[in-house]
């Protein structure tokens, strides 16, 4: 987000007007969301949330914004609460995690002939959304999970989990787990020799998966919408971009330094569109006829509209071979 910000203001910045990136950190605790809405809202004044991270942290900080007509734009989570119901003020660009599963799964279910489809899940809004495009996957093959469960938020030990799931003889897992928490279901289940056919949304779509899991990983699928910069094998654009990212802040650049950089770019695109005299109201105007174009990261396209708030609903399949993410499907249309 901040190359994307340097970027536009050392080209002048949007229509003659420079950007401020404001940062605050919720630390993933709803709670938290709320206060730090409170003071970008109130007392910072900010004209618009981008990128906010996280389903529960979104859902408690809305309101905040709503009250005082800020947009809540393209939040770093895949949930459909982030476009639905209907509000002026929401525009979300990640294909749902609800889509993501109901579209992958019975595909990859099929291929692998699996027979126990299981679930292991979050036990918020993010992990039900993942629950029920199973469900919705399941249906459309006419079945239904063979064992269901949950673990609370912050969780660190996955042991009863997997163990009641090896049970129940599940041949393929459906992970609605985020970083630490497919990593440690994972692990526990390579420990005990259970090894079914494990997909994640793209929440578990990292290279942090890889990087600190280590071999245990490989094997794992997730469905994703944007592919992580992998600098040897990017293509020239890519390691312009990336080589940029490294000399600005020393390390290499990750699937979310990519949500970043895109997201930001897209607000350029459409406030850039709403011309000098810039408006929530000549912002929602923009946007309402906006398609952003495919990316250099792989992104499908994004249309906007005065009823569509989703940017895309396409996602494809990532397996993790040989220690780093292979895109193994094209998207798939619903």
């Amino acid at each position: 987000m901040m190359l994307r910000v340097d970027e536009a203001n050392e080209q002048g910045g949007v229509n003659g007007r420079k950007l401020k990136l404001l940062v605050e950190d919720s630390g993933y605790d709803p709670k938290r969301a709320v206060l730090a809405a409170q003071k970008l809202v109130n007392q910072d004044k900010i004209f618009m949330m981008v990128g906010h991270l996280g389903t529960a942290q979104n859902m408690a900080a809305m309101p905040v914004q709503f009250a005082k007509n800020v947009i809540n734009f393209f939040p770093v989570t895949a949930a459909r609460e982030m476009y639905e119901p209907f509000n002026r003020l929401k525009y979300s660009f990640a294909a749902t995690y609800y889509d993501q599963i109901r579209l992958a799964a019975p595909k990859l279910i099929k291929e692998k002939a699996a027979k126990k489809v299981c679930t292991i899940y979050q036990d918020d809004e993010f992990g039900l959304e993942v629950l029920r495009g199973g469900e919705a996957a399941l249906k459309s093959l006419g079945m239904d999970y063979t064992e269901k469960t949950s673990f609370k938020r912050g969780a660190t030990d996955f042991s009863s989990q997997v163990a009641k799931m090896k049970a129940a003889g599940c041949d393929f897992v459906i992970l609605g787990t985020i970083i630490r928490e497919t990593i440690g279901t994972i692990a526990e289940a390579r420990k005990t020799g259970f090894n079914p056919t494990f997909l994640g949304s793209s929440a578990a779509y990292t290279d942090l998966i890889h990087k600190l899991g280590g071999k245990p990983m490989d094997g794992l699928y997730a469905t994703m919408t944007v592919q992580n910069p992998y600098l040897d094998s990017a293509s020239q654009p890519i390691r312009f971009w990336a080589n940029k990212y490294q000399t600005k802040f020393n390390e290499d650049p990750t699937v979310f330094s990519v949500y970043g950089y895109t997201l930001i770019d897209a607000f350029i695109r459409a406030a850039q569109k709403a011309g000098p005299n810039l408006t929530t109201d000549s912002f929602i105007k923009a946007m309402d006829t906006m398609l952003i174009p495919p990316d250099i990261f792989g992104s499908a396209e994004g249309s906007f509209g005065p009823k569509k708030r989703l940017g895309s609903d396409l996602s494809r399949l990532s397996q993790i071979q040989d220690g780093r993410w292979k895109v193994v499907s094209d998207y798939v249309h619903p």
